[in-house]
């Protein structure tokens, strides 16, 4: 692993966004002493010429590339248009220019939203066409899948070195809690913590809880991405998740009782529930570089809970 990872120049996109944050610690645990966090700030992604200007100053050998518009249904239902347009301009001008640029190998981490909606479970990796994705995030899903598409077909003419990964909802500390754009534990930790500070009596939340979760820690993600960049170089996705489901209703009992929330929880079920349920198999990212998600999930709603409640506190 040093080997590898010793003096070669990385560009990671989105790296200092939740996720990033997780995949840039485990470079430097790595002594990736070479790789530069990719932000907005000095990159709009959307931008060609900015695009090229980041390949010219960076000159990285590898990228990987996190950086999305993201956020739960809320967000995927109010902006579809804009979560479809700059997600796939993003990835489809850095996977042109990468090529062009010479780049040895492109890591793009795509959605679980990919999956068709009713994917049968757990979701395995050759299912991921076998049907239209959940309608509230689809535009979201099929932008990032279509990534997938430009990789093989660059593998395929130009025998570009392009891999694709496929995350399961993501947890933690570090986490975005604003509500506007928030996923669902986030959002979760958030109405309860922020209720007990306030003494409010209840919690609303979307849906009827019937439906069904997978989540993964954000250092097990990065884990799991970060061995795919040293290990894997195949054309197939391949699934990082933990491998288990919970029910939303069950999630939001794990969160009550850590928090110690001792008000009523209203379901409003004028909201939708999104895709029916979701598990990744995760046999694939064991099988061919050795992921296995470590962080019990108890333990890490217990470690995001704390980090937001610090968070809080320092306001």
């Amino acid at each position: 692993m040093p080997t590898f990872w010793n003096n070669k120049s990385i560009a990671v996109t989105g790296g200092e966004g939740f996720l990033g944050g997780y995949v840039m610690q485990g470079l430097r645990e790595r002594g990736a002493g070479c790789a530069a966090a990719v932000t907005h700030s000095r990159y709009d992604l959307t931008d060609i010429t900015a695009v090229r200007r980041m390949y010219d100053d960076l000159q990285p050998e590898m990228v990987i590339h996190l950086a999305a518009i993201v956020g739960g249904i809320g967000a995927n239902s109010q902006r579809p248009g804009e979560f479809f347009y700059q997600n796939l301009l993003m990835g489809m001008q850095l996977l042109e220019e990468a090529r062009l640029h010479k780049v040895e190998k492109f890591v793009t981490v795509g959605t679980i939203c990919a999956y068709p909606k009713l994917c049968p479970v757990p979701f395995k990796e050759e299912n991921l066409w076998d049907g239209y994705p959940e309608e509230t995030n689809a535009p979201y899903g099929l932008a990032k899948k279509m990534l997938l598409v430009q990789g093989q077909a660059y593998r395929r003419q130009y025998g570009f070195n392009s891999i694709y990964l496929l995350p399961v909802n993501l947890y933690g500390p570090g986490d975005n809690f604003d509500p506007a754009s928030s996923h669902v534990i986030p959002a979760l930790i958030k109405k309860c913590v922020d209720a007990i500070r306030s003494n409010a009596k209840e919690i609303v939340v979307w849906g009827t809880g019937t439906a069904t979760r997978e989540f993964i820690f954000g250092a097990d993600a990065a884990e799991g991405i970060l061995l795919a960049a040293e290990k894997y170089d195949e054309a197939d996705p391949v699934n990082i998740g933990a491998g288990f489901e919970i029910s939303i209703q069950d999630l939001v009992g794990k969160i009550v009782r850590i928090t110690n929330f001792k008000g009523k929880v209203i379901w409003d079920t004028s909201k939708p529930d999104g895709q029916p349920r979701r598990m990744l198999d995760t046999s694939r990212a064991y099988e061919k570089f050795g992921f296995k998600a470590q962080m019990d999930f108890d333990e890490g709603l217990k470690r995001t809970i704390e980090w937001y409640s610090t968070q809080v506190k320092r306001k």
